[in-house]
């Protein structure tokens, strides 16, 4: 698609691959709304066995985001969250290889402390850290603690938050930061340790600021969508994008995955889940989106994927199913990667490990040279 090619972290996508990872159940509930899924606490315990199951089985990386607020329901769901920036260095040290990558709010943090952080989530997993990049959107989970911008509307976030990164990016590198913009004031400002290697940065914004954001300052975007073709769209757009600037960004999607001895045994697992979906906890998130007045109680395209129960895409069937829904997601949207959820991460990771993942690195092993800049 474009002659720029990646800048290397020591994953897949660097050589063409694609790249496989872990979006951890930092919160209790899990990534669906029902009363009817498996139990997940949230709690340290558990994520760090997943830690461990994903390096065990072979997988690229693990995230975890960054939640203040739960949604409430029946469920309470994510009414308890861990911190993702303690919980990853945490987990750093029980694993070796995996990538680590933690979610930061670039309207609650100063970026003099982000860039510690990192740096130290860097040391502790010896090159390992990455960081997820969120502008905020959610005002009733800022304003709690006085801490959402009046006056400062989507663009401007992202405005904000070019300062905030440009602002991290000169602290990992510089001796000495000065730098006086809108939002944010260096004066001297001095940051040690370096990053031996700057972190991976990845975001999710799908507007055309968002994009723009995205090619001029992360290596990857995270894109919304489930059907192949959709993906396909985002991921060319976003890739023309970083191109036209002469960068190059990996593009990946979110999916939740559904395992059954037999197709019509997960598709019956996922009706369950719908069955006990959690109506609270939907008013809840949309209260979160800020639009829960406009929109609830209207069918619209989001309360109906929700009522799915899933926060995500998600696809169901056997192991053989789930490798050739993959397969043709890959080869359609020509993503680069993809961040997986199970409804029980106990039983989904190994399965996915011992018999999907050795499958697509067979089909998708990669070949294309890579160049040393971004």
């Amino acid at each position: 698609m474009s002659e720029f090619e990646p800048t290397p972290f020591g994953i897949p996508s660097d050589v063409g691959g694609k790249d496989l990872g872990i979006f951890l159940p930092i919160a209790n509930g899990g990534w669906i709304l029902s009363k009817n899924k498996p139990e997940l606490d949230g709690s340290y315990a558990y994520n760090r066995q997943c830690a461990v199951l994903a390096e065990e089985a072979g997988f690229d990386f693990i995230m975890s985001m960054s939640k203040f607020r739960g949604y409430g329901g029946e469920t309470q769901h994510w009414n308890s969250s861990l911190d993702p920036v303690v919980l990853m260095a945490a987990l750093a040290e029980v694993t070796k290889k995996v990538k680590c990558w933690t979610t930061v709010h670039t309207i609650l943090q100063n970026p003099a402390v982000v860039a510690k952080m990192l740096a130290t989530l860097d040391q502790v997993s010896n090159g390992r850290a990455g960081l997820n990049v969120v502008t905020g959107s959610y005002k009733g989970e800022f304003s709690q603690m006085g801490a959402w911008p009046e006056g400062v509307d989507h663009d401007a976030r992202y405005d904000l938050a070019q300062e905030w990164i440009t602002a991290i990016k000169r602290l990992w590198k510089e001796d000495s930061v000065t730098m006086d913009g809108k939002y944010f004031q260096l004066e001297d400002c001095e940051s040690w340790p370096k990053p031996e290697k700057r972190p991976f940065l990845v975001c999710a914004g799908s507007s055309q600021r968002g994009m723009r954001f995205t090619s001029e300052e992360m290596d990857a975007i995270f894109l919304s969508g489930a059907e192949p073709e959709e993906l396909a769209k985002a991921s060319h757009d976003a890739k023309a994008d970083a191109a036209s600037i002469g960068r190059y960004v990996r593009t990946y999607s979110m999916m939740t995955i559904v395992f059954g001895d037999t197709d019509e045994e997960a598709e019956a697992t996922a009706r369950y889940y719908a069955e006990g979906f959690d109506e609270g906890a939907l008013h809840g998130m949309m209260r979160a989106y800020g639009f829960l007045d406009a929109e609830i109680g209207k069918e619209n395209a989001f309360t109906k994927k929700s009522r799915s129960s899933f926060m995500s895409a998600y696809v169901t069937g056997t192991t053989q199913t789930v490798i050739d829904k993959l397969t043709e997601l890959f080869s359609v949207a020509e993503t680069d990667g993809l961040m997986l959820i199970f409804p029980d991460y106990m039983t989904g990771i190994p399965t996915f490990g011992r018999e999907v993942l050795p499958v697509l690195r067979e089909r998708f092993p990669g070949k294309v040279k890579v160049g040393n800049h971004g």
